[in-house]
């Protein structure tokens, strides 16, 4: 009688747990499926909201909650934790209304007290290249009772609501995080979709469900284990053998391209694809005796041949960037290229002749080794190539790991380094203004009054499709400083095994992984 009952149970396909009760699945099984393991090589640098404007997002966005946020298809900010508008006709005052009975993961009573907290702490401690710099527009912040939050502003400032839907302005407790100091702990409490169980640096981080969590996102899964990869090969390898379920961040060209050609190894595989705004560039520090030259930084724009870049060491899965702004956002341009056109070696030694600049410049390029996956390095050593090719610069390269790379760049070590960038908001605002400024995220100061005027104009603007001109100029004067030297722009990729769901949908439009947007498909 049991046998024939099983039998017909899981002819019919009742449910997976009556199938697991008849045998068909142990109990190991049945708890595997409400559990994801996702690959990345994108850890974070600091548990701590108060101190990143970094890839550290892709774990914030999953265990924090911010009052605002953007999800997956949305291209302007939505509820999460309040409901929020402009109260005036000049977007200087920004009111925002908590949903009644939000708490922290510690039992804690999120309120207007906390919101208030949370960002008035990040510009109290005013970490180096941290978020501080977004909050340039703000003046103060009142709170009402325990569900109102009031957001003065300094100056007009329609971008002001993309802002505090980024990660970096992350809800804390008052009582874990203190008010002019980071958190030291190593540990994190937030109000997300999601709890930390536990975090080892450089290994992993441990999530669960959080069950009284109060927002936006609809959870598909009951645990997510986020393991870090220094290696992207070492991380494919990991999901071919079913180690990990999906890969976010790291994958390289040749991974891409293998996984495109749906090889018979591979046949248990999937390659989600997205439009990506994620963009690498140069920067320039112009307290380096040779870089500071307007002719060197000229002179290298001239030389740079992106389509070679991106066809040696991308192969087709990032695009030539001509401007800060990438293609898929209002306001981008094709400035560099309308500039200096093709690469042209006798127009750039022109370039160095005109300014009494002779003999190879002396360049130290540096790199990050463990932050952007393991294509960085071919990507240097390319450019290395294509700049010594000329015969006008002799150029050596350097990588470090990301917590030391960071380090050096904030105290202005390197002359040229790489930086990638990962957008905040899907705005044009947001791929000019975090890089210029006194306190901008690269930690080297670049004083700009004209292009900070053109951002300044922009935000008095509500419809942000209306800001073209602003932005348009000012990408011709971040052109006529080269401080900035644009790369390629990429595509967006999530590798995961055919029983995982929903990665078409984990990307948001800042291009962070929800991972809650993440299941295991049935199967029997």
């Amino acid at each position: 009688m049991f046998n024939r009952t099983c039998l017909q149970a899981a002819a019919a396909l009742v449910s997976i747990s009556l199938l697991a009760g008849c045998g068909l699945f142990s109990d190991e099984d049945a708890d595997r499926e409400q559990k994801i393991t996702v690959g990345t090589t994108s850890e974070p640098s600091t548990l701590d909201p108060a101190a990143a404007w970094d890839g550290s997002w892709e774990l914030y966005r999953n265990v924090f909650q911010t009052l605002v946020s953007f999800p997956t298809g949305s291209t302007v900010p939505q509820p999460d934790a309040a409901e929020c508008r402009f109260t005036d006709t000049g977007n200087k005052v920004f009111e925002c209304e908590l949903h009644d009975g939000l708490s922290f993961t510690n039992g804690d009573k999120l309120d207007a007290a906390a919101v208030k907290h949370s960002i008035d702490r990040i510009r109290t401690i005013d970490v180096q290249g941290g978020p501080k710099g977004l909050l340039g527009s703000l003046d103060r912040i009142e709170v009402e009772g325990d569900r109102i939050v009031t957001f003065n502003l300094k100056t007009s400032d329609a971008t002001f609501p993309f802002i505090l839907a980024t990660p970096a302005m992350s809800i804390v407790p008052p009582s874990e995080y203190p008010a002019d100091k980071l958190r030291e702990d190593g540990k994190l409490t937030g109000s997300g979709p999601y709890a930390l169980d536990s975090y080892a640096k450089g290994d992993r981080a441990e999530l669960t469900r959080f069950a009284k969590y109060k927002g936006f996102a609809k959870i598909k899964n009951e645990a997510v284990t986020i393991r870090y990869f220094e290696d992207s090969s070492v991380m494919m390898t990991a999901l071919k053998k079913r180690e990990i379920d999906a890969i976010n961040r790291g994958l390289t060209a040749e991974q891409v391209v293998e996984l495109q050609e749906k090889k018979p190894e591979n046949d248990h595989l999937q390659l989600v694809e997205t439009v990506g705004a994620d963009i690498r560039y140069l920067v320039f520090n112009p307290s380096d005796p040779n870089v500071r030259k307007l002719a060197v930084r000229r002179a290298i724009a001239q030389i740079v041949d992106r389509g070679a870049l991106v066809e040696k060491v991308y192969k087709g899965t990032a695009e030539p960037l001509y401007s800060m702004v990438p293609k898929g956002i209002a306001g981008h341009t094709t400035e560099f290229f309308d500039r200096y056109g093709e690469p042209n070696v006798s127009k750039a030694e022109g370039i160095l002749e005109d300014a009494g600049i002779t003999g190879p410049v002396p360049l130290s390029f540096w790199y990050t080794t463990d932050r952007y996956g393991s294509a960085t390095a071919p990507e240097f050593a390319e450019l290395k190539r294509q700049l010594e090719a000329t015969g006008l610069f002799k150029v050596t390269i350097q990588g470090k790991p990301w917590d030391e790379f960071q380090k050096g760049y904030q105290r202005g070590d390197y002359p040229v380094f790489g930086r990638g960038w990962f957008p905040d908001f899907p705005d044009p605002d947001n791929f000019i203004a975090p890089f210029v400024g006194l306190n901008n995220v690269l930690g080297t100061p670049y004083e700009a009054p004209e292009i900070t005027e053109q951002l300044v104009q922009s935000r008095r603007e509500s419809d942000r499709g209306a800001v073209t001109k602003q932005f348009e100029k000012a990408q011709k004067l971040l052109v006529d400083d080269v401080r900035l030297l644009p790369l390629w722009q990429g595509k967006l990729y999530v590798a995961a095994s055919e029983e995982i769901g929903g990665g078409e949908r984990a990307l948001d439009p800042q291009t962070v992984m929800q991972v809650w947007e993440l299941y295991r498909k049935a199967s029997w």
